[in-house]
């Protein structure tokens, strides 16, 4: 059974390149045609996905001997986790009780031509009270918890690249 999922970890990296496509056309989708504006912890998870998919793109396209593989597999992984704990945060705030949640601050467009640049990132990292609301969910979960899921199916498609010596000379 185990043999018939093997391929060679280019393969593997390109498909976890279109998974990331994939998220990114849904974010798209669920922004441009659902009407869901993306809170600061959203566009930073959207920003982890776009990171991961680079890193599996060159992945893919350089398509190296061992050592570089192993080396893509590690940086995707920790890519992928740090998105992943994005969408951590991104859960713990809108979990938490509606007197503890911070306050909502402005939106990204403004922060971007009127904050200095280590304060954007500083707000879009921590969240605001917008992050807190839950727009949708998919058999209870939320938006940012299916993204947590996608990390980590990602991060697990490049951990595993790192012992997939398939096609390898």
């Amino acid at each position: 059974m185990l043999n018939l999922i093997k391929m060679k970890a280019r393969i593997w990296f390109l498909l976890g390149f279109a998974g990331c496509v994939l998220l990114m056309s849904m974010g798209a989708y669920f922004q441009f045609v659902g009407g869901l504006e993306p809170c600061p912890l959203c566009i930073s998870q959207r920003i982890g996905i776009m990171l991961t998919g680079l890193v599996f793109l060159i992945a893919g396209l350089h398509n190296p001997e061992e050592k570089g593989r192993k080396i893509y597999s590690i940086l995707g992984t920790l890519v992928a986790l740090s998105g992943g704990a994005v969408s951590v945060r991104h859960i713990w705030i809108q979990h938490l009780p509606p007197d503890e949640v911070p306050e909502c601050g402005p939106g990204i467009e403004y922060m971007m031509e009127n904050f200095p640049l280590a304060e954007v990132i500083k707000q879009m990292l921590s969240g605001t009270g917008d992050c807190a609301k839950v727009d949708w969910t998919l058999l209870g979960f939320s938006m940012p918890a299916w993204t947590l899921v996608a990390f980590l199916m990602l991060a697990g498609l490049s951990l595993l690249q790192f012992w997939n010596s398939n096609g390898q000379k």
